[in-house]
């Protein structure tokens, strides 16, 4: 069936289900208190830290960190996808997922072409690998590069004889002409002839997500040309979309923290053997923006490792310049370069597994590399010192151009100052003169005001200290924490737009919030957390579910939450106090910004009595 699945039917899903009964068919859970718990699934542990409330219908481990509705754990546990998942859960109650009549949604005639070449493409594999048991060139081969039967199997390795027109004998009778060539495993000629695409290679199955063969990459034995050779673009199959080896990865752990990016097939496989199964490898592309949102959404850590000569330096900065957009707090991206000569596979032979990853939990950080890479990129030496004005001036404005390529996050600050104190200029920092004027419109009670309100140090205005910076509960974030536990609370907010003029961090996700919640009634936890999915609220969403509010009586929640409201609309009125501030200090007030700050200073004044 095609279409989008309507949100409604989400949320009547998620109230319906109860997520212990989900996980307790899968997992053993023990009653604790609420809660239930038992050994984390996604992780190996012996003291059980993983949770399962009811109340929310959420779960969390403790250990790796793990957390989600019932749709989530389906989607980790069984590595199905969102819909599947849906699917999956709403068999269960024996229910039919509806579908929104969808004009972009997929024809059937398509959609069952796409599930015969699905299957072409997995019975071929299966094909090749029976021929691969039939060719002893090719099982010398594997055995000379020491690669052992388990992993030639967990990668689906297999042989395409040097035969023309193999498959056409093997599945044109059941698929058709058509639906071979459409799969790339046959292509024709300008003289209309139709041949396999593979012959007398070496062949590498290219799975997707859900374990689906996409697509073969196919290495010579011999010494012919082309060494590799890809399937084409097909309908199923989009090189700068994919990764090699990472169906594989997730196979092997639920937790992947790190993944290793190569450059091959057989460096993937290589390091595989040696113990490494968190590898994976770009298909003969260069690393693409749908690389990288790939692979972060799959660990927090991504290492590209790249040989070490001006080739293999060459393609780390495109693969720099692609993450940095992408960058987020939380993700790492580091770079790992070979001595001359080395691939992943000599080099791990070379110096064993231990020494290896040592190597690659030593990679040289992106803001390193940033730097390395910018003065090489500009013919300068590592050492070298930027005495020229010429120099600095070229050295400050590539600089400029890359960080205005990142986002605003917590590395680009240091970043901008290393190359403000290498080149000896400033990254385009506004000229803030200032303006000695003085404030005209009462200025005795004025100054009164002022001096009184900056004597008292309000938040908002004095100086930060470390621990400004670690995650606590602030009002915001504890209103959302009582919303998400006791949605009706959201009655005690009279208009919540007018919360978007405070200007405070996590303001515009409470609001949405709050947009969600009264759209929808009756939502559960996990519910709510389904509407953020995929949102750039997600995850400090899933942060704050774990929270639990201080009691669980009625009135005290709703005293808690207006008194978050107070405290937000305290806290929002300090910080338009010392903008306004520091504007009179630096540029200047007009007469209706002096006008507003002596009534919000007024306004405080008169509040603090």
């Amino acid at each position: 069936m095609t279409g989008r699945i309507p949100k409604d039917f989400i949320d009547q899903l998620l109230t319906r289900i109860n997520i212990v009964d989900v996980i307790q068919a899968r997992i053993p859970l023990k009653k604790a208190g609420r809660e239930y718990m038992a050994c984390c699934p996604f992780h190996g542990e012996k003291t059980p830290s993983f949770t399962v409330s009811p109340t929310k219908q959420f779960y969390h481990c403790f250990g790796c960190g793990v957390h989600g509705s019932a749709i989530s754990f389906l989607m980790e546990y069984e590595h199905l996808d969102y819909t599947e998942a849906i699917e999956a859960l709403a068999r269960a109650l024996g229910l039919e997922v509806p579908r929104e009549n969808d004009a972009k949604s997929m024809p059937v005639a398509k959609k069952a072409k796409l599930t015969d070449l699905y299957s072409l493409l997995g019975e071929a594999a299966k094909h090749y690998a029976h021929c691969l048991s039939q060719a002893p060139d090719a099982q010398a081969y594997l055995q000379q590069r020491g690669l052992s039967a388990e992993v030639v199997q967990q990668y689906g390795l297999g042989f395409a004889p040097d035969d023309w027109h193999t498959t056409s004998r093997q599945f044109a009778a059941q698929y058709g002409q058509g639906q071979l060539l459409a799969s790339g495993l046959q292509l024709k000629n300008e003289t209309g002839k139709i041949y396999d695409r593979f012959r007398g290679r070496l062949m590498f199955p290219i799975r997707n997500r859900k374990g689906q063969v996409i697509g073969f990459g196919g290495r010579v034995l011999g010494t012919g040309t082309p060494k590799y050779l890809n399937s084409p673009e097909t309908e199923v199959f989009h090189k700068g979309a994919e990764l090699y080896g990472l169906f594989e990865a997730r196979q092997y752990t639920r937790s992947l923290e790190r993944l290793l990016v190569v450059e091959g097939y057989m460096d993937v496989i290589a390091l595989a053997q040696f113990g490494l199964p968190y590898v994976v490898a770009t298909l003969g592309t260069a690393t693409t923006e749908q690389h990288i949102n790939l692979l972060f959404r799959q660990v927090p850590e991504v290492v590209f490792c790249f040989d070490g000569d001006r080739a293999g330096k060459e393609a780390a900065w495109r693969a720099l310049e692609t993450a940095l957009p992408e960058l987020r707090d939380g993700r790492e991206v580091r770079f790992l370069f070979l001595p001359s000569g080395e691939d992943p596979d000599t080099q791990i032979r070379k110096i064993g597994r231990l020494a290896f990853e040592e190597a690659v939990t030593k990679a040289l950080p992106l803001s390193k590399f940033f730097i390395l890479g910018l003065k090489a990129n500009l013919g300068f030496t590592a050492e070298a010192t930027l005495h020229v004005s010429e120099d600095s001036a070229r050295f400050a404005n590539e600089a400029k151009r890359l960080l205005e390529l990142m986002p605003d996050i917590l590395i680009k600050q240091p970043l901008r100052q290393e190359i403000q104190r290498l080149s000896g200029l400033a990254l385009g920092t506004a000229d803030l003169s200032v303006n000695p004027e003085s404030v005209s419109m009462q200025p005795t009670k004025f100054t009164k005001f002022k001096a009184k309100y900056l004597e008292a140090k309000p938040e908002g205005v004095r100086a930060k200290t470390a621990k400004d910076f670690e995650v606590r509960k602030t009002p915001v974030r504890y209103a959302i924490t009582l919303l998400v536990h006791s949605p009706e609370l959201v009655t005690e907010i009279e208009n919540p737009e007018k919360l978007l003029e405070w200007e405070l961090p996590g303001v515009e996700l409470l609001v949405q919030l709050v947009a969600a919640i009264e759209n929808s009634h009756g939502l559960s936890a996990a519910a709510i957390l389904e509407r953020f999915r995929d949102t750039v609220h997600e995850k400090t969403l899933l942060k704050l579910m774990l929270w639990q509010p201080q009691s669980t009586d009625e009135a005290l929640l709703k005293r808690e939450f207006q008194d978050c409201l107070q405290r937000m609309k305290a806290q929002a009125t300090a910080k338009a106090i010392e903008r306004l501030l520091a504007k009179e200090q630096t540029q200047g007030l007009t007469e209706s910004e002096k006008h507003d700050l002596f009534s919000l200073l007024n306004e405080r004044s008169a509040k603090s009595l």
